[in-house]
C-alpha cells in the first residue's frame, strides 16, 4: 500500500512538473496544426519540408530542452527498390535509391540511379564502384551554418536563448524492409490504427554513418523519429510520466559529464520505455503502479548494459550500444547502475525535482493522495499553457504571396475536424498574416509608381486587415493598428487606439507571457470562451518581422537583428505603447509627449520583471534611448544605450546600439 501511495504522490508531482494529460494534449495539438499548415503551404511555395522532433514535439517542456528540427527536400524521395518509381513523376522528382547490401543494420547508402539531383545534393556526391552516391559527411558539411557546430547528424546552434539541433535529411514514403518484423510484434501495443499510420508515414535518413562500418562517411542512418513521436502520442499518461521520470533520472545521472563521457542518452531511455510498454502492455499502467513500471524499465536498461546490447525498437539487429558501451566503459556503467539497483527506489531521492514528492509520503505514511487531474490544474493554468503555445508557434512571413497562401490554407483547414486549441491557433495565425500583409501592402504601393487611387485602395485594405486581425488576436495586437496609423501620419487616430489599448493593458486581470493574477483574471473572463479571453485579457510580446518596415525609428535595429539571424524583433507591448504615444504626441501635443517619455523612463528603470521580462531589456533600454535622443538629452541617451549593451542579447541589436552611440559622438 505504501508503494502505491508513493506512486500516486509521484504521479501528482510529475503532473505538476511535466504536465497533466490535458496540458500535454494542448502542446501537441498546437504543434500538429502548425506543422500541417506549414506542410500545406511549403508544398505549394517551395520544395523543403520540415518537422519538429524530439522531446518538445512529444509534449515535454523541460527548461533545458532544445529544439530538434528535421528538414528535407520534397522533390528527392528515397526508394527501397526501383519498382516504387512508378508512384513518382520522374521529370519532377529526383529519385534516390537505398543500397543496404554492405551496411550494418539500421544504416544504408543512398545512390542516384539517374545521376540527377539538385546542385546542393550533387555537390555532396562521391563515386563508389562507378555509381554516384550521396556522402553523408559531405552533405552534413554543406548544410551546416557558419556559426553552428556539428552535433552527430545535426547542425547545432543558438537563436537568442534557444538552443537547437537541425538535421538536414531525406525522406522515404515507404516503410523500411529491414523494420518489417516490427509490425508482427505489435499484438497488444500500439493499436492497429497507430501501426498502420506509422507504416504509411515511412521514415527518414539522417546524415551520419555507423562508426564501425566500412563506409562511415558515406552511410546514412535510418531514422524513425516520426514513428517514435506517434508511439509517444499513443502512450497513456502514466506511461508518458514514466518516460519523463526516466529522462529526469538520466539527466541527473549524466550531470557534470562531458559529451564523450555520457554513455547513456535519452534515446536509450526512450527505447527502453517502448520495449517495456510493448512487452508489458497487458499490465495495468496506472498512477498506483508508476514506480513499479519505472522499475521494470530500469531493470531492462540494466540488463542491456550487462549484455552490452541495446536493440533498436524498430530494427532489433541494430545494437545502439555498439559504438560506446563496451569493454571497460561498459563495466563501469554497469557497476554504477547496479549500485543504484541495490538501493532500490530510494535512489530517486537523489533527483532534487522529485525528492519532495517522495518525502511527503515517507514522512506521512497515512497520507491519502488524489490523482484526479481535474483537481490539479485551474482554468487559468490551462489558459496560460494554451496562449503561450499559440504565441510560440505563431509564424512570421515577409512575402506577400506566402501570406496569401497561408490565409487560403487556413480557410481550407477551418472546415476540417479541429480541436478547440487548434482553432485558436488558426485564429491567431490569421491575425499575424493579416498584420504582415497590411504593412507589406502599404510599402508596395508607396515604393512603386502607383497612382493615388491605388494607394487609397491599398490603405483602406491595410486598415481593414489590421482591424480584422485585432478581432482574432491578443489585446496587444491593437498596437499594430497604432503603428500603422503612426506610419501613415495619422497621429490622432493612433493616439485613440493607444488610449484604448492602454485601458485594456492596465486591467488587473491581464495575462502577459504567463504572468497573471488568477483571481482577477477569473473575475474578468472566467468561464468565457478562449476566443473572448484572447481578445480581451491576454497580451503577448510584439514580434516585428525582420524584413517588414513597421516604423522607421526601429529600422536600424531590425536590420542588425536580421544580420545576426534573429527572425524577429521582440518588444514588450508596454514599452511599444509608451514609445508610440511619445512619437505621436511629439506632433500634436508636446506636453503629453514628455509625460509619455517619463512613463517610459519609469517603466524601463523600475519595472520588477512584470511588464519588461529580463530577456527583453536590451530592446527596452534601446527604445528609451531612441526616444531620449529625440529630446537631445545626450547624457541620458548614452546611459540608456550603454545599459542596452549590458543586457542579454536576445534581439541581437548590440551592433545597432554601438552604431547609435557612434552617431552621438
Amino acid at each position: 500500500m505504501a508503494l502505491q501511495t508513493l506512486s500516486e504522490s509521484l504521479y501528482v508531482g510529475l503532473c505538476l512538473k511535466v504536465g497533466t494529460s490535458e496540458l500535454v494534449a494542448i502542446r501537441r495539438d498546437v504543434r500538429d496544426i502548425t506543422e500541417l499548415l506549414e506542410h500545406k503551404v511549403t508544398g505549394t511555395c517551395d520544395n523543403v519540408h520540415g518537422m519538429l522532433s524530439g522531446s518538445r514535439r512529444e509534449g515535454f517542456r523541460f527548461q533545458d530542452s532544445d529544439f530538434d528540427y528535421m528538414l528535407w527536400p520534397a522533390d528527392h524521395p528515397v526508394l527501397w527498390d526501383l519498382s516504387q518509381a512508378q508512384f513518382y513523376n520522374t521529370h519532377r522528382d529526383k529519385l534516390i535509391l537505398c543500397d543496404s547490401s554492405e551496411s550494418p543494420p539500421g544504416f544504408t547508402l543512398l545512390w542516384l540511379p539517374m545521376e540527377e539531383a539538385s546542385m546542393n545534393v550533387l555537390s555532396a556526391c562521391v563515386r563508389i564502384n562507378g555509381a554516384l552516391y550521396i556522402s553523408s559527411a559531405k552533405y552534413r558539411e554543406r548544410n551546416i551554418r557558419e556559426s553552428n557546430e556539428v552535433h552527430g547528424p545535426c547542425s547545432s546552434g543558438t537563436q537568442g536563448p534557444v538552443e537547437y539541433d537541425l538535421a538536414h535529411c531525406f525522406v522515404s514514403e515507404f516503410w523500411s524492409p529491414s523494420a518489417s518484423s516490427w509490425r508482427d510484434r505489435c499484438h497488444s501495443w500500439p493499436p492497429p490504427s497507430v501501426v498502420n499510420d506509422i507504416i504509411r508515414s515511412g521514415c527518414h535518413f539522417v546524415a551520419i554513418g555507423h562508426k564501425l562500418g566500412n563506409n562511415t562517411d558515406n552511410e546514412w542512418r535510418i531514422s524513425f523519429s516520426q514513428a517514435e513521436q506517434k508511439l509517444v502520442y499513443a502512450m497513456n499518461h502514466t506511461q508518458f510520466l514514466t518516460y519523463a521520470l526516466l529522462k529526469m533520472f538520466v539527466k541527473k545521472f549524466n550531470y557534470g559529464l562531458s559529451e564523450e563521457e555520457k554513455l547513456l542518452c535519452s534515446y536509450h531511455i526512450k527505447t527502453a520505455v517502448l520495449w517495456a510498454i510493448q512487452q508489458n502492455a497487458i499490465h495495468d499502467w496506472c498512477p498506483q503502479n508508476l514506480l513499479a513500471r519505472f522499475w521494470v524499465c530500469f531493470k531492462l536498461l540494466l540488463k542491456w548494459v550487462y549484455e552490452g546490447v541495446c536493440p533498436n525498437f524498430f530494427i532489433p539487429e541494430n545494437n545502439m550500444f555498439l559504438n560506446k558501451v563496451y569493454g571497460e566503459a561498459q563495466k563501469q556503467l554497469f557497476t554504477q547502475l547496479y549500485s543504484l539497483y541495490e538501493k532500490g527506489i530510494a535512489f530517486l531521492l537523489h533527483i532534487p525535482s522529485i525528492r519532495s514528492y517522495i518525502m511527503n509520503v515517507l514522512c506521512n505514511p497515512r497520507l491519502s493522495v488524489c490523482t484526479d487531474e481535474r483537481t490539479l490544474l485551474s482554468e487559468v493554468n490551462l489558459d496560460t499553457e494554451l496562449f503561450i503555445e499559440i504565441y510560440m508557434q505563431s509564424l512570421l512571413q515577409d512575402n506577400l504571396n506566402t501570406c496569401m497562401e497561408y490565409l487560403h490554407t487556413v480557410e481550407q483547414l477551418i472546415t476540417s475536424p479541429l480541436t478547440q486549441c487548434q482553432s485558436m491557433f488558426l485564429q491567431k495565425h490569421t491575425a499575424t498574416m493579416l498584420q504582415c500583409s497590411a504593412f507589406m501592402l502599404h510599402d508596395m504601393y508607396t515604393t512603386t509608381s502607383g497612382g493615388n487611387k491605388q494607394m487609397y485602395i491599398a490603405d483602406k485594405l491595410s486598415c481593414y486587415m489590421l482591424k480584422l486581425a485585432a478581432k482574432f488576436g491578443f489585446v496587444s495586437d491593437l498596437l499594430y493598428i497604432a503603428m500603422y496609423f503612426y506610419k501613415t501620419l495619422r497621429y490622432r487616430e493612433a493616439l485613440s487606439v493607444i488610449e484604448m489599448t492602454k485601458v485594456k493593458l492596465a486591467q488587473p486581470g491581464l495575462m502577459y507571457m504567463g504572468r497573471v493574477n488568477p483571481e482577477r483574471y477569473t473575475e474578468v473572463v472566467g468561464g468565457r470562451s478562449w476566443s473572448t479571453k484572447k481578445r480581451n485579457a491576454v497580451a503577448q510580446t510584439i514580434k516585428l518581422s525582420e524584413n517588414i518596415r513597421f516604423i522607421d525609428e526601429l529600422t536600424l535595429e531590425q536590420q542588425y537583428s536580421s544580420l545576426n539571424e534573429s527572425p524577429a524583433l521582440l518588444i514588450p507591448p508596454f514599452i511599444l505603447l509608451h514609445m508610440l504615444e511619445f512619437l505621436c504626441c511629439r506632433h500634436v501635443d508636446p506636453m503629453r509627449a514628455q509625460a509619455a517619455l517619463d512613463d517610459l523612463h519609469v517603466l524601463v528603470h523600475h519595472d520588477q520583471r512584470v511588464f519588461v521580462p529580463v530577456h527583453l531589456r536590451d530592446i527596452s533600454w534601446e527604445i528609451l534611448g531612441i526616444c531620449q535622443q529625440m529630446t537631445r538629452n545626450h547624457k541620458a541617451v548614452l546611459y540608456s544605450y550603454e545599459q542596452s549593451i549590458r543586457q542579454h542579447p536576445q534581439n541581437s541589436i548590440h551592433t545597432a546600439t554601438r552604431h547609435r552611440i557612434q552617431d552621438l559622438h
